[in-house]
Order: C-alpha cells, then sequence, then structure tokens
C-alpha cells in the first residue's frame, strides 16, 4: 500500500512510501533551478544595466506563475508549467540576444530583420578569427538556443512540483511577496538607479518587442511612399552636378571612424594630430578642406545602411528598408554622377561573395576583393591595408582615366573591428601586390586583448586610415579632384561606452575654392577636424543639399 507524506503530492519526487528524504544531490538541482528561472527573469537585456544589484528584483511574473500553480488542479498545473517554462526560455534567448545586439550595435535585437544578421556574424568571425571559429561559434549557439528552453521548462516542472508539494508553505511565501512587491512599487523602492526592486521587466520586454514587430509591419507602407517622393527623380542630366563638371568626385567611407574618434580624450590628441598634420601638409600641396558631422543611422556596425542612407537621401535604419530600397528605381548620388554623364565605379575590399547592392547602385566598373588583385597577408576582417586598396584603385582606375570625369565610391576597412593591429604606411611605389606586408605586425595571431587594448587599437587603426588618405591626396591628387571621407558609423560600445552619440566626421577636400565657395552656407569649419561647434546634420539629408548646392 503506497501513501504520501504529509502536504506531499504523488507526483512530487520525494513522494512514494520508502522513499528516503529528499537527497543533497537532489536539493541542489532544485536550487539550481529555481536560480535558473530567476536568473531569466532578473537579468538585465543591455549591459547599460549590468550590476549585482540589477538582480536584487521581485519579478511580479514569477508570483502570478506560482499563485496560478497553487489554484489549478494537477493536470492545469503541469500545463501552465510546461507552457511557463518554454516562454521563459524563449525569454531568456531574446535577453541573450539583445545583451549582444547592445555590445555590439547598442540596440536591442530586432525580431521581424536582424535574423539575417547572424549570417553576416558568420561570415565577420569566419573572416577575423578563421571557419574553424565561426562554426565553433554557430555550434554552440544552436546549443544555447535548444538547450536554454529545455532546461528552463524543465526547471518551472521541478519547481511546480516543489510548490504543489508544499503548497501551505507556497503560499504563505507567496502572499508575503506580494505585499512586498506593492510597497516596493508604492515607494519606488530600487537597489540601483535604474532599476525597481518590483519587476515586471519580462512583461515589459515582450511588449517592448511586440510593439517592434506591428512597427515594422506599419513601416513598410511609410516607407514605399518615402522612397516615391523625391523631387530630383526628374531632374535632367545637363541640371545635376554642374558646379562639378570636370571634378573627379570620390566618396570614401572610413569603417567605424565616429565622432568618438577626435572628441574621446582617449583619442582626440593623437588622431587629432594627424589630421591637424594632414591639414597643414595638404595645405602646402594647394589643397583645403572643410569638415562637419553627420549623425549616421546606425552604431557599432550595419555599414550598408550609412552607405545606403548617404547615397539614397533617405533613413535607412534596418534590413527592411534596406532591402526595399535595393527593390526600387530611388536616384543615388551615384545614379545623379551617371545621369550627368559620369563614370561610375565602387570599390568594395571587403565584399567577397555575391553582392546585389552592386547592381543597385548601378556601377559601371567595380573592384572586390578578388578584382582588386591583393596577394599580401590577410589583415582580419580588412582581408587587405586601405593602402593598398587605394594604389590598386590608383592603378586600375585613376592612371587609365581618358578624361571623363569619374565618380568613386570607395570603402576603407583597416578600421574594421576586431581592430587587429595595422602595418605602416610604406612608400606607395613599392605598394605593388601587397607582398611588402608579408612579416608585418598584421600578420600576428589574434590575442587575447583588454578592453584598453582594444581602445588602443582602435585608435591606432583610425590614425592610420586617415594617414593614408591625408598621403594618397598629397601623393595623387591633381586640381580635378574632389575627395570626400566620412565615418559609416561609431564603433561598438567596448570603444565608446554608453550612450555615445551616432555622429560621424565628414570631410571635403579640394584644391578648386569654387567648390568650397558652394558651400559656405553649410557652415562646416575649415580643416580636417571637424571641432565640438560644426554642424551636426541627419546622414539622410546630404544628398538633397549636396545636389543643390552643386546644381544650377
Amino acid at each position: 500500500m503506497r501513501g504520501e507524506l504529509p502536504g506531499v503530492t504523488a507526483d512530487d519526487d520525494t513522494a512514494g512510501e520508502g522513499r528516503p528524504k529528499r537527497s543533497i544531490r537532489a536539493r541542489l538541482v532544485t536550487v539550481l533551478a529555481a536560480l535558473l528561472v530567476l536568473l531569466v527573469l532578473t537579468a538585465p537585456y543591455d549591459f547599460g544595466r549590468f550590476s549585482p544589484g540589477a538582480f536584487v528584483r521581485i519579478p511580479l511574473e514569477a508570483l502570478l506563475v506560482v499563485a496560478l500553480l497553487l489554484a489549478l488542479p494537477s493536470r492545469g498545473s503541469r500545463l501552465v508549467a510546461t507552457v511557463t517554462g518554454v516562454a521563459l526560455g524563449l525569454l531568456g534567448l531574446l535577453k541573450l540576444l539583445d545583451l549582444g545586439f547592445s555590445a555590439a550595435l547598442s540596440r536591442a535585437f530586432d525580431l521581424v530583420l536582424d535574423w539575417a544578421l547572424l549570417d553576416e556574424a558568420f561570415a565577420f568571425l569566419s573572416e577575423s578569427y578563421g571557419r574553424p571559429a565561426a562554426i565553433g561559434a554557430a555550434i554552440a549557439l544552436a546549443v544555447v538556443a535548444v538547450g536554454l528552453p529545455v532546461l528552463v521548462t524543465l526547471s518551472v516542472r521541478r519547481l511546480r512540483r516543489l510548490v504543489i508539494g508544499h503548497r501551505t508553505g507556497a503560499t504563505r511565501i507567496v502572499a508575503a511577496l506580494v505585499v512586498v512587491w506593492v510597497a516596493c512599487a508604492a515607494f519606488d523602492v530600487r537597489v540601483v538607479p535604474a532599476v525597481p526592486v518590483a519587476d515586471t521587466s519580462a512583461t515589459t520586454l515582450a511588449n517592448g518587442h511586440g510593439f517592434q514587430v506591428r512597427l515594422r509591419l506599419d513601416d513598410r507602407k511609410t516607407f514605399s511612399t518615402q522612397i516615391e517622393a523625391d523631387r530630383f527623380a526628374e531632374t535632367p542630366g545637363d541640371q545635376l552636378l554642374t558646379a562639378l563638371r570636370g571634378k573627379n568626385v570620390v566618396i570614401a567611407f572610413v569603417e567605424s571612424y565616429g565622432r568618438d574618434a577626435v572628441e574621446d580624450p582617449e583619442f582626440a590628441p593623437q588622431v587629432g594630430a594627424v589630421l591637424d598634420s594632414g591639414t597643414s601638409q595638404l595645405q602646402a600641396a594647394g589643397f583645403a578642406a572643410q569638415s562637419g558631422f553627420l549623425t549616421s543611422p546606425t552604431f557599432g556596425g550595419g555599414s550598408w545602411l550609412a552607405h545606403d542612407t548617404l547615397l539614397s537621401g533617405l533613413w535607412i535604419d534596418n534590413d527592411q528598408r534596406h532591402r526595399t530600397l535595393l527593390a526600387s528605381d530611388r536616384m543615388t548620388l551615384n545614379g545623379a554622377f551617371r545621369r550627368a554623364n559620369w563614370q561610375t565605379v565602387g570599390v568594395m575590399p571587403a565584399v567577397s561573395r555575391a553582392w546585389p547592392e552592386g547592381s543597385f547602385f548601378g556601377y559601371e566598373r567595380f573592384y572586390d576583393a578578388r578584382a582588386l588583385g591583393y596577394r599580401g597577408p590577410k589583415f582580419s576582417f580588412g582581408t587587405m591595408p586601405d593602402q593598398f586598396t587605394l594604389s590598386s584603385w590608383q592603378r586600375l582606375e585613376q592612371a587609365k582615366q581618358d578624361g571623363n570625369p569619374v565618380m568613386t565610391e570607395l570603402a576603407l576597412v583597416s578600421s574594421h573591428a576586431p581592430w587587429t593591429p595595422v602595418p605602416r604606411l610604406v612608400d606607395w611605389a613599392t605598394v605593388g601586390d601587397g607582398a611588402i606586408y608579408r612579416g608585418t605586425a598584421g600578420e600576428e595571431d589574434e590575442r587575447r586583448r583588454s578592453t584598453a587594448q582594444i581602445r588602443a587599437d582602435y585608435r591606432q587603426s583610425i590614425q592610420y586610415t586617415l594617414s593614408t588618405l591625408v598621403s594618397y591626396v598629397q601623393t595623387y591628387g591633381d586640381d580635378d579632384l574632389v575627395f570626400i571621407f566620412l565615418g559609416d558609423h561609431q564603433p561598438a560600445a567596448v570603444v565608446t561606452g554608453e550612450n555615445a552619440s551616432h555622429d560621424v566626421p565628414i570631410t571635403i577636400i579640394t584644391r578648386d575654392r569654387a567648390v568650397l565657395d558652394r558651400i559656405s552656407g553649410w557652415g562646416w569649419q575649415d580643416g580636417l577636424k571637424p571641432g565640438p561647434q560644426a554642424p551636426v546634420w541627419r546622414m539622410d539629408t546630404f544628398r538633397d543639399r549636396f545636389l543643390t548646392a552643386f546644381g544650377p
């Protein structure tokens, strides 16, 4: 004959005649189950909130679920425990994704659009650390994606048995915690300023992402309307860019060149010295420059969104808008130059596979990693140094001009994360096919680096690229060159810290003073370095301002 211990139901893991009291091992497993569930409920979903005090919270959702388990019959409580476990497991995965995106891009994970970025992340890891490391990371992510919901579900089911088996005690504890929760909510009790003890963060997170999904669905129609509203769509070619006739125009995006590079006290003295020295050197060669700031639609990554935004005159801050733009016939700056009878060229050293954006921008000639002909050592994600990119472009394009003006879009990627060592600037005549870089610092294996070292490597990579740009203009620039360079976005929060702006510097260099006279109303500052008071525009306003300034 089977009996039950007082206060314990038959489905409890301690139930059954002759069974010993719960072993130390079983108690330990129960404690770990409770800690896992509590961790999933209370863990912050962005790194700005991470601190020991952030975990001192009473989750309202946990109290409601326990109350529901106590009120329902055995079969109903099993179903609730299973559904709750799966939901909490998925919530835990969402928090992990939010934390990852918070660290890399300073924003939450987008449930609608960001799945495609997992493929980009795999490509980044492959290029930066090798394919085995990328495969290992993908396997680890798959294990977590499957294992976390399973573990959390098993944990909730185990805790359910504990609650049901100690119904009276559980009821008293929940009642007491409800009173404490209400009191903490009424008096806004906080252990850390940003996090109330009376917690509803799980519900807030779920509602926030639900709103995010609805917002993305509503945005499709809004953005399509914005694409059609183009004041330059029907402008004839002979009325576009008339003040730049005969000029070779370059728009160069410098990876991760953000406002912090010229203003953060840790970077500004060295980066500023490069820019100030470069201004003097270019002035001695007859060039002048003016600079300002643009606000990028992205942060820490997603360079293509910045390219889209600057060139299309539309705010492209997510992949849904990016794909919609690529399917449209929106006139970009590239298209405006092509309509006005410039030849258009694209130089993208980081592109090593099919790239549909190329057909949208309509380059007449396009140079990806393979076409640039690099034969030197690999430099982390950047694949090749920026000096080689500029040297190869000069050899393949600029030196062969037939008199027709050329508009070039360039991507310079030596300052791309993970900011491994960069090579020294060498004599342009010796660059060749890149073999000269063999044995340089860039071939070092990726090492474990402190945050301070990562920041130092970032600064050095920006100094290298800016020095390379100045040297290129000095060496190859002529009276017909108009060279525009800008950052695509700020680097990740590991470099900038939390709550950094999205601003990036932008500079125009030319020998023709009439070109700078055309933008005199912009209020940009002289030189390669914009100061704190330099104007700040949204990046999507640049196309129309540029076409207006250099039109008839």
